[in-house]
């Protein structure tokens, strides 16, 4: 396999890996905890390097790991104390245990190659100079295989406990009422998250990590809402990202990941302005034909409330139905024409009177939204 097929193959990869947990993330309105356990981790990394003295150790995969629970918990356990809203626990957990990690490196591992630069921006270029070699044969890049095992787990883990997740997700209480335990679960995808974060993040670094974990279900979001369509979705949005983003580096000879992050937000921005359902298009024209719709409502209720009394003409009139629903001219002109091509009014000797067909539209709308 040449370099630049194996470094987009890595990329799709941590994609999807990333994407199926960040699905969860997003529907539950947990976007920016990914943002501070990418970061987190590095001191669960450092403290289990500071023990094993092995940077190759399992351990720090482990540490790594538990660190990120370490995060969720403390920003949950803050939070609950109702001193500070979960986005203000984030910002005051991510950044003391981040610097915490900082002052270690700086500190007792200065000579220790712990590059923060490396785990911030990450460098695919690197990944397949790193080669797994069985008996003497390279059967490919490292990354290939831990990131193709990180998301097998994703995979298994969300395939065996997907009514659970989908359940505690959108109704906790019931969830606990069907015996569920909410925290388990809970505390098992934040797992699966950290641990998705710590097998990334080293091919890609946290930047990417997160721009994968969001973007991809976050542009999924717009398109469906259905929970099975969105995870497909986003692994396949992730996909893509990848591949746009590395011949968008390839091109203009920029960092990879940097140009897979940009990638990644230009997609969300193009399906956030024209997603057929909840597009910015399509709610700026629901909430245009909503506002019509219920002003062609309203004229009519004021035309019917003063048909045949004796201020018909003074209510209904051409001249002064204008200052009476208190609109401007352009605007009730334009619904006086729609109301009469659609043949729920006329207008006689100046008066706006009701056609048969308005008078029963006016009692169906009245109808329909007082009852």
């Amino acid at each position: 396999m040449s370099p630049s097929f194996e470094i987009q193959l890595i990329a799709i990869i941590v994609a999807a890996a990333c994407a199926l947990p960040g699905v969860f993330l997003v529907l539950r309105k947990m976007s920016m905890m990914s943002d501070a356990i990418t970061h987190t981790i590095l001191l669960g990394i450092v403290l289990a390097f500071f023990i094993t003295k092995d940077l190759s150790s399992p351990l720090l995969i482990i540490g790594a790991a538990f660190m990120g629970v370490i995060t969720v918990w403390l920003t949950e356990t803050l939070n609950q104390t109702r001193l500070l809203s979960e986005d203000s626990a984030i910002g005051i957990v991510f950044p003391f245990l981040f610097s915490v990690a900082i002052i270690l490196i700086t500190r007792y591992a200065g000579s220790v190659h712990l590059d923060t630069d490396s785990v911030l921006l990450g460098e695919l270029a690197f990944a397949p100079f790193d080669r797994f070699i069985i008996g003497g044969k390279d059967i490919g890049a490292k990354a290939i295989y831990s990131t193709g095992t990180l998301l097998l787990i994703n995979l298994v883990f969300i395939g065996l406990f997907l009514k659970e997740l989908e359940i505690v997700t959108f109704d906790p209480v019931a969830a606990a009422t069907l015996g569920f335990t909410p925290a388990v679960v809970h505390y098992g995808l934040m797992t699966l998250v950290s641990l998705t974060t710590v097998g990334a993040f080293q091919a890609v670094g946290s930047v990417l990590v997160v721009a994968f974990m969001i973007g991809p279900p976050a542009t999924a979001y717009l398109l469906t809402n259905k929970l099975k369509k969105m995870l497909l979705f986003s692994g396949l949005i992730g996909a893509i990202n990848g591949i746009l983003g590395y011949q968008l580096a390839a091109w203009l000879d920029v960092s990879i990941a940097g140009s897979m992050a940009v990638v990644t937000g230009i997609i969300f921005l193009i399906v956030f302005i024209f997603a057929p359902e909840r597009g910015l298009i399509t709610v700026l024209s629901r909430r245009a034909n909503q506002k019509i719709d219920f002003s062609m409502k309203a004229f009519l209720f004021h035309i019917a409330n003063h048909e045949g009394s004796l201020k018909e003409a003074e209510e209904a009139g051409t001249g002064t139905v204008l200052m009476h629903m208190n609109w401007d001219e352009k605007f009730t002109a334009d619904i006086i024409e729609r109301l009469k091509k659609a043949g729920y009014i006329q207008i006689n000797q100046g008066i706006i009177k009701l056609t048969p067909l308005g008078r029963e539209k006016s009692i169906y709308d009245y109808e329909e939204i007082f009852q």
